[in-house]
């Protein structure tokens, strides 16, 4: 595990939208933890989870010319990610996000920022059944001079969908794109391994894991 994703899993705990415990997922799959991306609402904590991501697109070498911030949780991601690039690393990089319905005055449309066009990485906070991502998808697809390149999310769950994949795995194969993520379940597992805070947790994780799991 790298520094910054272990710097990732504190920052997380610290404000709530990472926890440990019992949580019923939409699924009815009892989770051991859970993460709410809603939870980050402050500037220093928009700031913070910029450099995540920004960090996680440098350290996979993730090559884009648009952030595309799904409506609603993906527009501070993909802005405050964008800034981080630019602050951080010195790239600059295009930022588009779509409304939930199309405007018909002013400007019009449903997408707002840059140009959908060139190379799309989409950007947000998790990936569950993949249902909301795959109609992002479409509308790249639609994007005359749009190629989709990438998905990028905060905790890549590495759990079991309805068949033997994950919802992640699947959009892999099923589009042929990279789907990165700041961590993985697996770095989660380590991290509790050695906190002695939260290490009551490691035997329910490892049981889900074990139950739910990907390989």
């Amino acid at each position: 595990m790298q520094d910054f994703q272990k710097d990732f899993i504190e920052f997380a705990l610290s404000v709530g939208a990472l926890k440990f415990g019992e949580f019923t997922l939409k699924s009815g799959r009892v989770s051991p933890y859970f993460y709410n991306g809603g939870s980050f609402n402050k500037g220093s904590h928009f700031s913070k989870l910029g450099q995540f991501y920004a960090q996680a697109i440098i350290d996979h070498g993730l090559e884009f010319d648009v952030l595309f911030g799904p409506a609603y949780k993906g527009i501070p991601i993909a802005t405050s990610t964008s800034v981080a690039l630019f602050e951080q690393h010195q790239r600059e990089s295009n930022v588009v996000f779509n409304r939930k319905e199309a405007k018909t005055h002013g400007e019009g449309g449903s997408l707002i920022g840059a140009e959908l066009k060139g190379k799309v990485a989409i950007i947000d906070d998790v990936i569950t059944a993949g249902t909301a991502i795959r109609e992002v998808i479409a509308m790249v697809e639609a994007a005359e001079g749009a190629v989709l390149s990438a998905a990028l999310v905060a905790i890549d769950r590495q759990e079991r969908g309805q068949g033997e994949l994950s919802a992640i795995q699947e959009l892999e194969q099923q589009y042929g794109i990279p789907v990165i993520s700041i961590i993985k379940l697996e770095q989660l597992i380590d991290f509790v391994k050695n906190s002695a805070e939260f290490a009551d947790y490691l035997p329910n994780i490892e049981a889900y894991r074990k139950a739910y799991g990907t390989q």
